[in-house]
């Protein structure tokens, strides 16, 4: 395994892997994967539960090191988990000022714009599901990273509560054109969200399609078979 570190630049993507390959005890889990990510862009990782996803993911947040090839990623990431990982004995701005290195009052300001205004004080047992991703949303948004990692982040929210939380990460996103990886099962929400929807499939892992945004390519690359976009 490699691992680097890059300032992102113009021409410099803010994410590369070369991945020949990652097994565990039981076997191979992900075959030959290579991605790019550039600055501002949202890209989707859809495919079956189980397929390797949420590993995957791992790999580029630098939590997964027993793999084969290459990862050059920036060095301010943030990750939002499946769960919010929240710090339970913490007050909400602190939740954000220990983790993101903030103040007390920029903390006050990134709980206002994802709508826990004055609730600062109050504790992450007190918040509704709804309400800890809100949180934990505006914690990896307030460390101001180069490249955003999220598993998942909708998962076990009613429909409305996932359409708001669409429409507040889209909103998020587009004051800090952050570079970000998300991780769905949900095509739908990696329709709305995402720039380049990659699909993995197979065993072990790989890239099956890539699709880009309405009016652009996909190519089926295990075929180079290219069509229409989305």
């Amino acid at each position: 395994m490699l691992y680097a570190v890059d300032e992102p630049g113009e021409h410099i993507p803010v994410l590369r892997l070369a991945l020949k390959g990652l097994a565990f005890d039981k076997g191979p889990v992900l075959g030959p994967i290579e991605l790019d990510l550039a600055a501002g862009e949202t890209l989707a990782l859809v495919g079956p539960s189980g397929i390797g996803k949420t590993t995957l993911l791992r790999i580029m947040a630098g939590l997964e090191t027993g793999f084969e090839g290459q990862l050059e990623a920036p060095g301010r990431c943030s990750v939002v988990f499946q769960e919010p990982t929240l710090l339970p004995w913490r007050t909400l701005a602190d939740n954000l000022r220990v983790t993101a290195g903030i103040s007390r009052e920029a903390a006050i300001d990134a709980l206002n714009e994802v709508g826990l205004a004055g609730r600062w004080q109050d504790f992450p047992g007190q918040l509704s599901l709804g309400q800890q991703r809100r949180l934990s949303l505006a914690r990896a948004f307030a460390a101001k990273p180069d490249l955003l990692l999220m598993d998942e982040p909708f998962v076990s929210l009613d429909p409305d509560l996932v359409g708001e939380m669409m429409t507040l990460f889209q909103t998020l996103r587009r004051t800090r054109q952050v570079a970000t990886v998300l991780v769905t099962h949900v095509m739908s929400e990696a329709k709305e969200l995402a720039d380049r929807i990659v699909t993995l499939g197979g065993h072990p892992a790989r890239i099956l399609e890539t699709r880009q945004k309405s009016g652009a390519y996909f190519q089926l690359s295990a075929s180079g078979v290219t069509s229409s976009g989305l």
